[in-house]
């Protein structure tokens, strides 16, 4: 027997974009179900890398200083090319009101989002459920069809978000066309204890011909390492055996030679990230709004995936929350889709340029390439201006928007209430 469940809005995915919707919605006081298969939060080599946009709204969220004790401050990023520094940013020369990037591990983030939502009557966490259709009034999508721990189940809904992912299964069940741009390269994830000799907030890219990797300082007291590989050659690396992996951070980053050796004795703790960009022409139809991932899929470069991921979730709840008061909410809530697609594709399509144009510089092996690339680099870094436009342009487009608006960010009101407002059975 297949049982039934009335919300207004159905969130598909318990992601930091899934879950930060869900509590603003909450604290407006709709009814939210958010469905996520996962059992649980404990999800490896996820995104941990927090932008100064999203700390800012963290804060703002009331959620900062309950994670703050598992945060570690990024203070500056410095590029190293052929064994040379080319490029150094310090993030307090950046006069924002949240300057510095933080690392904060998903699970530890994604239990405060949910904990604060779960205060107000109209959340709920479908854990270990799973979304297999959608339900249909007409040509409207009405709601999803899931399979959870005690069987089949039916959510009735006015409208359904899709938050989940770069293989977001609703995109693809709605049939909504997405343009699949692969990278020529893919990247192997580790992480290992940081050397005593390694600051712990400096973020440091090492780059080595067409050679490059990410070493990225987290919580506790690890480093997270991220090197590139072919598109597709992760099979030819595993054939050399584990000692290829080691020669690659030999060449790269040779502090951390022993390190490797001790703690990655096997592929098996190793995680490999397909790199790829999508761009989803429309985020929306009656009914359905995609977004984070499943609506413009970003690259790891400057950590963007989760940061523009939360800033739909903070733009759309405002729209949404109107729009199911609104005389004819199906008629808002397909507006609400279209002004959100408007209000933030811009600032995406921006990220990803600044994110192309990196990978594209990281590729470079020719040697008059790379000659200037790291021309390129240090002319940059000695460009108090240059520096401000390509990597505030990325960290602080939030808050220099909210600043040149005039208006504060809108969120939801902080105050829990034990009853929502409006009647998803109607």
């Amino acid at each position: 027997m297949t049982a039934a469940l009335n919300t207004q809005v159905c969130v598909v995915g318990g992601g930091p974009a899934g879950l930060a919707l869900a509590l603003e919605l909450a604290r407006y006081s709709r009814e939210v179900v958010v469905v996520e298969q996962s059992g649980h939060f404990n999800r490896s080599f996820r995104g941990e890398s927090i932008s100064p946009d999203s700390v800012w709204m963290l804060e703002r969220l009331g959620i900062l200083d309950q994670v703050r004790d598992s945060t570690l401050r990024t203070e500056r990023m410095i590029i190293t090319d052929g064994g040379k520094d080319v490029l150094s940013a310090e993030f307090a020369d950046f006069d924002e009101p949240s300057r510095y990037p933080m690392e904060l591990p998903q699970p530890v983030l994604l239990e405060a989002l949910a904990a604060e939502a779960e205060q107000h009557a109209g959340f709920s966490l479908l854990r270990r459920t799973t979304a297999t259709g959608l339900r249909y009034d007409g040509d409207r999508i009405a709601g999803v069809l899931a399979t959870g721990p005690d069987g089949p189940l039916e959510i009735h809904a006015q409208l359904v978000v899709a938050a989940d992912g770069r293989f977001s299964k609703i995109r693809e069940m709605a049939g909504l066309r997405y343009d699949k741009i692969p990278l020529e390269r893919d990247f192997v994830w580790f992480k290992v204890p940081i050397p005593d000799s390694w600051d712990k907030h400096t973020l440091r890219v090492r780059i080595l011909g067409d050679r490059h990797g990410l070493f990225i300082p987290t919580v506790p007291d690890l480093i997270r390492i991220g090197f590139n590989i072919p598109k597709g050659g992760l099979r030819e690396l595993r054939k050399e055996g584990i000692g290829a992996l080691h020669e690659r951070i030999d060449e790269l980053a040779p502090e951390l030679s022993a390190g490797v050796r001790e703690h990655v004795k096997g592929w098996s703790d190793t995680s490999m990230l397909d790199i790829f960009t999508a761009v989803v022409p429309e985020w929306s139809m009656p009914g359905l709004v995609l977004i984070g991932d499943a609506a413009h899929t970003l690259t790891p470069v400057l950590g963007q995936g989760v940061n523009q991921a939360m800033v739909d979730a903070i733009t759309l709840a405002p729209l949404v929350s109107r729009a199911l008061l609104a005389r004819d909410p199906h008629a808002a809530l397909n507006e609400a889709g279209q002004k959100f697609q408007a209000a933030r594709e811009d600032a995406v399509s921006t990220a990803r340029r600044l994110q192309m144009r990196q990978e594209r510089a990281f590729a470079l092996s020719h040697p008059l390439a790379v000659a200037l690339r790291r021309a390129v680099y240090r002319v940059v870094s000695t460009s108090s201006r240059l520096k401000r436009a390509i990597v505030g342009g990325v960290y602080y487009q939030l808050q220099d928007a909210v600043r040149r608006s005039g208006k504060p960010l809108e969120l939801a009101p902080r105050g829990r209430r034990t009853e929502p407002v409006g009647d998803a059975t109607r």
